[in-house]
């Protein structure tokens, strides 16, 4: 099949990138020159393990190629999928310009008949508004249909979920644009699960809500352990024996972030509201993660008697989790920020994030190579994200050089029988 990816984001990327994998015949658009120059050469603009890799494979099979030219890209596409962001207003609801600049250029475009497939996460009714865009700038004698086919992929792990996914939802109101998409993923083996347009726009939202309400709870229960003296841990273990709740998103920590967590709990809450509802529950899990968020530096004011001035603290880890270098509603960026206005001084270092990092942290942290450097001479570290390089700090020469060291982890990477000697803080413990 001929196929067109709108956007070289992460959704994007990713999506035509194991299309074209599978033989589709895959062209990813974008208006970013210096992007598309970097993609034609096999270079990936965000890190996604494994996806540099199939970029460069599919680049020399043939199947995969870029551009910046509409007419170009579109050019004899059967499909054309939108994968373009949607960022958070003001008021939390979704920004949909970018969806609609591209269902222009498709409608203007687009010479053949066609099938729009929206993969970007766009609230309820958005499809049916693409389709009226649509149908007001074709082509004359050109057939239009839309389809809602949301993606489903997490951070550090993407390729793996294209592959070996839990479900591809389809939505149409159109049956044979649904089947010439299952058809074309057929090739992935992933159960597929088809609705209608408005349902399939709303599981990608309530999936998403759902997971964001399981972190906020455990993390609930965690603030409790700690004052009750029980284990968030075990505890989380033996919820998580129960079928019908699962052992997924239980580990308690310092609150989510990323790209569709906070925006999506957020849009979701508009949508509520749009349509005249009070979200009660998930206003509550945005307002648990906020102050989640903030809980280490509430341990270190603790422990510190609250005089934070002139100390120094080093911080690993700045990515909202690991295998990814997304900053977008990092912890690190509460925490740090923080920590500064209370006088002290940040050295971090993150394994991959670090050129984001310094996009959206404070001028004032001092970036450093390694975790060696990072922790040396401070009056205590912070682990704000659970890369693998840190579950061994304990042995590492430069940290057991650290008379009476102190450490918050604020992702629960070390178990109790393994803290010895150290001055630790975790959560829910």
């Amino acid at each position: 099949m001929n196929i067109a990816v709108v956007g070289t984001g992460y959704v994007g990327l990713v999506t035509g990138t194991c299309l074209s994998d599978v033989g589709h015949h895959v062209t990813c658009i974008d208006i970013d020159e210096k992007k598309i120059a970097k993609l034609k050469q096999g270079e990936s603009p965000i890190y996604e393990p494994g996806l540099e890799e199939l970029l460069e494979a599919n680049i020399r099979s043939g199947n995969l190629t870029f551009t910046t030219d509409y007419k170009q890209g579109f050019k004899d596409k059967d499909v054309a999928y939108i994968a373009v962001g949607t960022p958070e207003n003001e008021d939390g609801s979704a920004n949909l310009s970018f969806v609609e600049t591209v269902a222009k250029q498709i409608a203007e475009t687009a010479r053949q008949d066609i099938i729009v497939v929206t993969k970007s996460t766009v609230p309820v009714g958005t499809n049916h508004h693409v389709l009226s865009i649509l149908e007001a700038n074709k082509q004359e004698g050109v057939n239009v249909s839309v389809v809602s086919n949301p993606e489903f992929l997490r951070e550090g792990s993407a390729i793996h979920d294209t592959f070996y996914g839990d479900r591809i939802v389809i939505g149409a109101d159109d049956s044979q644009a649904a089947d010439t998409i299952e058809e074309i993923n057929r090739p992935f083996n992933v159960p597929v699960y088809k609705t209608d347009v408005a349902s399939a726009e709303m599981i990608k939202y309530a999936s998403n809500a759902f997971l964001a309400t399981k972190i906020s709870f455990i993390n609930e229960v965690a603030n409790i352990c700690e004052r009750v003296g029980a284990n968030v841990e075990d505890v989380a273990a033996g919820m998580g024996m129960d079928e019908r709740i699962g052992n997924k998103f239980l580990n308690a920590g310092i609150g989510y972030g990323g790209s569709c967590f906070p925006k999506d709990t957020k849009a979701l809450v508009d949508i509520a509201k749009q349509a005249g509802y009070d979200f009660k529950i998930l206003n509550e899990v945005v307002d648990v993660n906020t102050q989640q968020q903030r809980l280490l530096v509430d341990k270190v004011k603790d422990h510190f008697d609250g005089k934070l001035e002139g100390r120094t603290f080093g911080v690993l880890g700045l990515a909202f989790k690991p295998n990814t270098d997304d900053m977008r509603e990092a912890a690190s960026i509460i925490v740090t920020k923080e920590l500064l206005e209370a006088g002290a001084h940040i050295k971090a270092y993150d394994p991959i994030a670090m050129d984001n990092a310094k996009q959206v942290l404070d001028e004032r942290v001092n970036y450093q190579n390694n975790t060696e450097e990072t922790i040396k001479d401070v009056d205590a570290i912070l682990i704000l994200t659970e890369w693998d390089e840190f579950k061994d700090l304990f042995n590492n020469e430069a940290f057991q050089a650290i008379e009476n060291p102190i450490v918050f982890d604020g992702r629960n990477i070390y178990k109790e029988d393994e803290i010895s000697e150290v001055t630790y803080y975790s959560v829910g413990r």
